[in-house]
Parts: C-alpha cells; structure tokens; sequence
C-alpha cells in the first residue's frame, strides 16, 4: 500500500477550496486547478489540470456535477499516472458515478461528502466513500484527514445516499423559510422567532443561519449555494422518478436574507396512491400512449380549458384520440413537475406545470378516492403561449 503524497484538487470552489486548504495544513503536497482561475491563496496553483495531474499520486475532483467530472476526466486522462488514484468528492447522479466507476476501474474512488465549508475546514466531513480494500487503504489517510469515513456498497449507492442527504436538507430550509414568512405576517419580532425555531427540530439549521437570517451578516458568504442544491435536487428526480415541486421564483433579490434557503424542494409527503394518477398522467404525456391517461383519470373525466379563443370540455375519449402512441419529436426537451398537493380526507388538488416546446400550460386536478384508488376526477388548463 502507498499512501498518496502529492494530491492534485481539481476544482476549488467552495467545498474545493476548503479540501485543498485542508490537505495542505495537514502535510500534504497540493497543487490546485480551477476552471474559472481564481486562485486560493492557501494552495499552489497551475493552469493546467494535465499539468496538476501529472504530479500527482492522487487526483482529487471536487467539481460541480457530472458533465464537468467527465470533461476534466477526459482532459487529464492522458496525463494521469499509472498508479495513480482518482477520488471523487462530487455530487453527481448514481448513474454517473457507476459509469465513471467502470470507465476506471479500481484506481476510482467514489466518495461524496456531507457537510459544509466549516465541516471541510475542520476536518469534520462525513464521506459516503465507495472503493475496493485496497484502493480504500490508500486513500484512507486523506479521506480521514478529511472527516469520519462511512464505506458503502458501490459508487452508485454512494451517489444516492448523498442526493437523499441534500433532499432532507432541502426540505429543512424551504420550511425554515416558510416559518420565517409566516412569522413575518404575523408581526413576531424576528428574534424572538428564531429562538423559538432553534427549540424545535430546525433548531440546528436556524442557529447556524441566525446571524445571516436576522442580518447581523451579509449574504454572499453561503456555505452551500442555492444552485448547488437545486441540481442535487433535479438529479434526485431524475434518478428516482419522483416529481418535485420548483421555489424559483422564492428569492426576491439578491440581498434579500431569505435568498439563501430559496431552493427547489420536494412535494409534500403524501401517500404514493394519491401521487400515481399524476404520475400515469406523465408518463402519457412523455410517451404518447393514451394507456396511461386511462389510469389516470375516471371514465367520466372531463378535460376543460380554452383552445383557439374557445372553451372545450373533453370527455376522456375525445382527449385520448389526440395522442398516436408515440411520444412528440421534441420530447427530449420537454419537461413536467408537480408544484403542489393538498389532500383533504377522499378528495385532493393538484398543480402541475408543464413545459412543452414553445408553450407552458398550468394544469389544474381534481382528485377522488374511491375504494382506495385515486384517480383524477376533472383538469382544467391554462396554456401560456
């Protein structure tokens, strides 16, 4: 077993930075590249990732997400050395991380991190880490530098466990900020609002966010950007297949406190049964075939809304003829979410957004439960051209 003693950080964002920063106060011989070429005071820097890649034993990734780890890989591939290890801090889908697990072999370790710039600083990271024995007990020394090592099955297990990390997350701060704005409306005194919440189980996240959310700090200093968190979440319902719900438009200004937990988050915990008419509904949209229309809706469904300047109500029939069994030509680009669900005993309304070509269109559901199946009852839509 040969320890690494020169590790190559591509990548010094945030969380990059703040491993490379690490390493090197704790012995090692970093050598850092960024894309962008801003350079970290902490940390020597080059130019070229071939060049970095060169010099190392270990080549440290700590990139944005998954296109961007197989373009530096495929930069850097031939300038990797024979022995060398690639480890990947990245947060990437489960199936990217299991293509660059093949595409590498043993010399790849996959090891997604939990946490934030403080926890890397302090070596407290808690690393998803998914590697063969021998490949884990070289890089162990880094890893542990790093934080507490929790080995898992396979890189994309690895990968999944992080996204499901960042999704609990997400839904901590969209109801961190939901409190906040409720409060707001209320009148309570905004400290007096976060001593309450660092009560309960937001507690941890409103102590952390305290200076920041009563504006004791300024933003722009974030740990974890919204942007981030939002492609952890849109990967997460890619590789599950769960709709989510979008809060785009929650962040009003830039210098808005609140900007900072304006992120995307999942739909409200409901029964599987209520969310599989949509999802039939979805799956007719995305493939053309009017099947799944019929196990979304009753037979006695009307879809209603306004075509060419008229209202038409469709029975399920009439609506179904309109699909050929094959999906559009531009399906690739489209794209659905759900936005909202209430449920309210046997009966339930849904929002949906839908994003096809050059229009949009809001749909809007009824839902009844009857015998233990939902199914929707009525849609009425709204097209934005």
């Amino acid at each position: 077993m040969t320890t690494p003693h020169t590790i190559a950080v591509l990548g010094l964002g945030r969380m990059g930075g703040a491993i490379a920063t690490r390493l090197t106060a704790q012995g090692w011989d970093v050598v850092g590249w960024t894309r962008s070429g801003r350079a970290s005071g902490a940390v020597k820097m080059t130019g070229d990732p071939n060049e970095a890649a060169a010099k190392a034993d270990l080549v440290l990734l700590a990139l944005f997400d998954g296109p961007a780890c197989r373009q530096v890989l495929d930069d850097v591939r031939d300038s990797l050395r024979p022995d060398a290890m690639v480890l990947n801090t990245s947060t990437i889908a489960p199936a990217e991380a299991s293509e660059l697990a093949r595409q590498l072999g043993p010399s790849y370790v996959h090891a997604p991190v939990l946490g934030s710039v403080p926890a890397a600083a302090a070596g407290a990271l808690q690393i998803l880490t998914a590697a063969d024995q021998d490949a884990l007990d070289r890089v162990r020394p880094v890893l542990e530098a790093l934080g507490t090592v929790r080995c898992v099955v396979d890189a994309s297990t690895a990968a999944a466990l992080k996204l499901i990390a960042n999704n609990s997350l997400a839904g901590a701060v969209l109801a961190l900020r939901d409190s906040l704005r409720q409060a707001d409306a209320l009148g309570l005194p905004r400290a007096q609002v976060l001593d309450v919440l660092e009560l309960g189980q937001l507690g941890g996240l409103a102590a952390r966010k305290r200076p920041f959310l009563s504006g004791q700090s300024a933003a722009g200093t974030a740990d974890f950007t919204i942007g981030a968190l939002a492609k952890d979440m849109a990967l997460l319902a890619a590789a599950s297949n769960t709709p989510l719900r979008s809060a785009a438009n929650l962040a009003d200004t830039p210098a808005d406190p609140e900007a900072d937990i304006a992120v995307a988050a999942t739909v409200p915990a409901v029964a599987d049964a209520v969310l599989e008419p949509l999802r039939a509904y979805i799956r007719g949209h995305a493939t053309g075939d009017p099947i799944h229309f019929r196990d979304a809706f009753l037979p006695t469904a009307h879809i209603e809304g306004i075509r060419d300047g008229a209202f038409v109500s469709w029975p399920l029939d009439e609506y179904c003829a309109f699909f050929q069994g094959r999906p559009a030509p531009d399906e690739p680009t489209r794209s659905r979410r759900i936005d909202a669900i209430d449920v309210h005993g046997t009966v339930a309304t849904a929002t949906m957004t839908l994003s096809h070509g050059a229009d949009s269109f809001t749909d809007i559901f009824l839902l009844v439960r009857a015998q233990d199946t939902w199914r929707i009852a009525n849609k009425a839509y709204h097209r934005h051209s």
